[in-house]
Parts: structure tokens; C-alpha cells; sequence
């Protein structure tokens, strides 16, 4: 398929090169097509990045964040955590560039924030929703802040250039759910 081979070889160059080191034109000379075929496809290098990102997380996600529910919520939480923070690492230039590039656009942040931010956050939001019901926190506890501040670790962390690793996911669980 056309596209597939588009935000692979997307993906690649950005990879290799950094996001500012790639233009579209190099992106369609490395997928064999013309520039004009990107372009009706996708508005900006920014939105085909994006799309390539987001169909790699979605690979990922499905192999490597097995939430079984029957599993205490701070368990779910730091695997959850550990996968999230695994791709980082492997994508963390990338995505600071996407997240640059959507303070200068804003219908790429609208896309970014409904396409990657917000699903991922539903399912943090989701665990302590359900460790809420479960009574694995305490009843003043507050989903939808408690996500907002478990993002805001993590994205802090990948903005300054920060490790993301194991510990931090254990260290943001037991903080949760001491």
C-alpha cells in the first residue's frame, strides 16, 4: 500500500535525519512517489509524521500493554507506563518535534491533541477510574487531575531532554497508589 510505504520511509528519514533534516520532497524520493501524492494525502510534514507515529504506537501499544483488568490498578498504571515511556525513547526527538511544530499550527495541535495526546490519556484516566470504583484510592482522589499530573511528569521529563525509564514508571505508580 502507498501510504504504508509513505510514513514508513517518513518515519526512517526523521529517524535518521531529525525532523527540521527532512522535506517532504525527500520523503516522496525515499517512498518512490511524486510530492503531490503526500500532499493529497496529508497537509503538512507535521500531520504525515503524526500519522506515522500514531500507526507505530498503535502496533506497540497492542504488544506491549497487555491491561489485564483483573490486575491491582498500580500494576496496570506502571506497565502502562513502561510502554508509553519504552517508545519515548525511541521517539522522543521526534515527538518534541511534533509538539513544536503544533505550537505554530494550530489545527495540527488540534489533530495532535485528539489523535495522540487524548487517546493516551483516556487510558490512564480509564486505570484510576476504575481504581477509584475499585477503592485503590482514596474517594476524594480525582481521576481526571490524577492523569493530568502523571502526563505532566512524563512530558516535562521528555521536553528537557530527561531519562524516561523503568524507575520513573515505578516512582509515578507508588506516588499514585502509595
Amino acid at each position: 500500500m502507498v501510504a504504508e510505504a509513505i510514513r514508513k520511509a517518513a518515519l526512517r528519514l526523521v529517524r535518521e535525519r531529525g525532523y527540521r533534516n527532512v522535506s517532504i520532497g525527500a520523503i516522496a524520493q525515499a517512498a518512490g512517489v511524486a510530492r503531490q501524492t503526500l500532499y493529497n494525502r496529508w497537509h503538512a510534514k507535521a500531520d504525515l509524521i503524526l500519522d506515522a507515529v500514531f500507526e507505530e504506537t498503535g502496533r506497540r501499544a497492542d504488544d506491549q500493554l497487555p491491561l489485564e483488568t483483573g490486575d491491582a490498578s498500580r500494576d496496570r498504571l506502571e506497565r502502562l507506563l513502561i510502554g508509553v515511556f519504552n517508545h519515548l525513547r525511541a521517539d522522543g526527538d521526534t515527538l518534541r518535534a511534533l509538539i513544536a511544530a503544533a505550537q505554530e499550527d494550530s489545527e495540527f495541535r488540534e489533530a495532535f491533541r485528539e489523535r495522540f495526546v487524548a487517546p493516551r490519556e483516556t487510558i490512564v484516566t480509564d486505570i484510576l477510574a476504575e481504581a477509584l470504583r475499585r477503592g485503590e484510592l482514596s474517594r476524594e482522589a480525582d481521576p481526571d487531575t490524577l492523569s493530568t499530573m502523571i502526563h505532566g511528569a512524563f512530558w516535562y521529563r521528555l521536553l528537557n531532554g530527561r531519562e524516561l525509564d523503568h524507575e520513573l514508571a515505578r516512582s509515578i505508580a507508588r506516588s499514585v497508589f502509595p
